[in-house]
């Protein structure tokens, strides 16, 4: 949503009550008639956009930290050593005795051999 409205309509509302203003005391009844009824929907307009955009201050207020704890985490995750990855991806499964070093054949995966044309 653009920032330009939370301007725009509350100025507007600002200067339909400086017209309502004026042409009342200067007695010009018609364009008193039209900037009085035109005065309420924009006020209820202008309440509701800064109403809004307070909202919308506030949960970015507390998204923002929510972001940071979400960032630490991910640089405290990729700082830990390539080991603890490499056994936080394979799982909580065990390692076979005899295969210290090696993968056995079987668990083995290779990438699928291309065919020629």
């Amino acid at each position: 949503m653009s920032r330009r409205p939370l301007v725009t309509v509350p100025a507007l509302t600002l200067g339909d009550l400086l017209l309502w203003h004026w042409s009342l005391a200067a007695h010009h009844e018609i364009l008193a008639l039209v900037s009085g009824l035109s005065l309420p929907p924009l006020g209820l307009a202008s309440a509701w956009l800064v109403a809004f955009g307070c909202i919308r201050l506030v949960a970015r207020g507390v998204r923002v930290p929510l972001t940071r704890v979400a960032r630490s985490r991910s640089a405290r995750a990729s700082a830990r050593p390539v080991a603890i990855q490499a056994v936080a991806a394979a799982g909580s499964r065990p390692a076979r005795a005899g295969a210290v070093g090696s993968v056995a054949s079987g668990e083995r995966k290779r990438p699928p051999h291309k065919l020629a044309a």
